[in-house]
């Protein structure tokens, strides 16, 4: 280990990064990723690497709904100000714009901190930036306001997105409302509290390797990532620009809809709505998905499955052969991609960024070239074998979570009697969609006993977002979360 340490310091050293100092911390969080460095290694690489694919959603086919109230941006404001100690924001304004025409009418919206709003600072969650006031807005902030939506607020975040806890050391550690001990979920966990908490019912996150859906789950919340580049990011921080994706978080379905429909721009809300599942295939994911799982997480997929079926979906099983290597693929694409957006940050302003995530930004100095050029053909390997499994399909079923939002300062997991790293275990059941581009949402379903947020995830095929989220509402419609807990609609 003395050896392997210096090696590091003075590789670091070659590269212009120099900090050999911080060798011990570099190869005790290498150690973390042991077991899927070990995988990584030990797995053939296919001959074609994986080039990112964008498919603009499909028209909506189904029928229109009754539309959510836009809400009251000033109410929000307040809100927000009034549960400042939930650190869900790292700005608020002293007043607001008035709000454009549009089928949003003036409803309040956060936005996660790492998209420009014209007027508002930008941070990024971080202290790297100087918070300058940005002089324009991201291309998906200019949709929202012109379809009539207010940005009350920025949403707190994992500093950079980089990271699943959003315990920020520059603008506190973001509280979750429905589940208070527990995490609240990151990146966009901001995003995902300023809604659990009922001060806005819709916000704006990022998803790269489920950092939209597992606040969702972990904040009681619906989490929606749409397909690849539906949702375009200029003006928007990269992390790994081919895992990095925009969408909407809400208190229901229909204010996802809602807020992804001005997100693409239209002009109205489409009719996108079933009246049932008539004629919809559902494929519950087993192997990689189910093991390990957490009980009562694998109870709520059970009721979750029935439930689809009552309403007139036909239920089959499916498993995605492969699939445990996609956290190897994961880290290797993102360590490399990530270290590639900030590398220039990193080597003027490391001060200035969090240990946690400057720790993972140098480890990215250390994945060779190659091990990136092996993670897309292995990754264009599993896509082909993830995009199969929606032969005869509509959207495949598994959990979000394997477990419920781990609790505050919880480093290690326990699933199924095995013992995993936090990020591992809590993003092992999002990435797969992020390295395929597919349209994903994690929906509320019950409570765990200790009152903690169970969700499940429906994945949907390349461009069929609309009709994931169509089949999501139904899912929604039948949970016991919507009993417990009446959506404002």
């Amino acid at each position: 280990m003395t050896e392997l340490k210096e090696a590091l310091a003075e590789y670091a050293g070659w590269l212009g990064y120099g900090h050999g100092e911080r060798a011990a911390a570099w190869l005790q969080r290498l150690e973390v990723n042991r077991p899927e460095l070990e995988l990584f290694r030990a797995a053939p690489a296919p001959p074609r690497a994986y080039v990112p694919r964008a498919a603009p959603p499909a028209p909506a086919d189904g029928e229109s709904a009754s539309q959510p109230p836009p809400g009251d941006a000033a109410v929000a404001l307040a809100g927000a100000r009034s549960q400042a100690g939930l650190n869900a924001f790292t700005w608020l304004p002293d007043e607001l714009p008035p709000a454009a025409g549009g089928f949003l009418s003036g409803a309040p919206v956060a936005v996660k901190d790492l998209m420009e709003v014209e007027g508002m600072p930008f941070s990024g969650g971080s202290g790297a930036f100087d918070r300058a006031t940005c002089t324009r807005d991201a291309e998906v902030v200019a949709r929202l306001k012109r379809s009539g939506a207010v940005v009350v607020g920025l949403a707190n975040l994992h500093e950079l997105a980089y990271g699943i806890t959003s315990d920020n050391p520059h603008f506190g550690r973001v509280g979750n409302p429905v589940a208070p001990g527990h995490i609240p979920g990151g990146s966009s966990g901001g995003s995902a509290a300023a809604v659990a908490a009922g001060i806005v019912d819709m916000a704006v996150g990022t998803d790269t390797a489920g950092s939209i859906r597992v606040p969702a789950a972990c904040c009681g919340i619906v989490g929606f990532k749409p397909g690849y580049d539906a949702v375009p990011r200029e003006g928007v921080l990269d992390l790994a620009p081919t895992l990095d994706h925009v969408g909407p978080m809400g208190a229901s379905v229909a204010h996802c809809a809602a807020l992804f429909a001005a997100m693409l721009d239209l002009p109205a809300i489409p009719p996108w709505t079933y009246p049932d599942l008539s004629r919809r295939t559902v494929a519950r994911l087993g192997g990689y998905f189910e093991e390990p799982i957490d009980e009562e997480v694998r109870r709520a997929l059970d009721a979750a499955t029935r439930a689809l079926v009552r309403d007139g979906a036909r239920s089959i099983e499916r498993s995605i052969e492969g699939a445990q290597i996609g956290p190897a693929i994961q880290f290797n694409t993102i360590c490399a991609e990530a270290t590639a957006v900030h590398a220039e940050r990193l080597r003027l302003r490391c001060a200035d960024i969090g240990e946690d995530v400057r720790v993972r930004l140098e480890i990215g100095h250390f994945i060779p070239g190659h091990w990136y050029v092996k993670a897309q053909c292995l990754r264009h390997a599993l896509v082909e074998r993830i995009d199969a499994a929606f032969e005869g399909a509509d959207v495949l079923l598994c959990g979000t979570l394997r477990a419920p939002a781990p609790a505050v300062g919880q480093t290690r997991v326990r699933i199924g009697g095995g013992d995993y790293a936090l990020h591992t275990a809590v993003t092992n059941l999002t990435l797969p969609f992020n390295l395929a581009g597919l349209p994903a949402v994690s929906v509320p379903w019950t409570f765990s006993t200790d009152g903690v947020p169970i969700c499940v995830q429906l994945v949907g095929a390349r461009g069929a977002d609309w009709r994931t989220l169509a089949i999501a509402q139904r899912l929604e419609l039948a949970s016991p979360w919507r009993k417990r807990k009446p959506v404002r609609i």
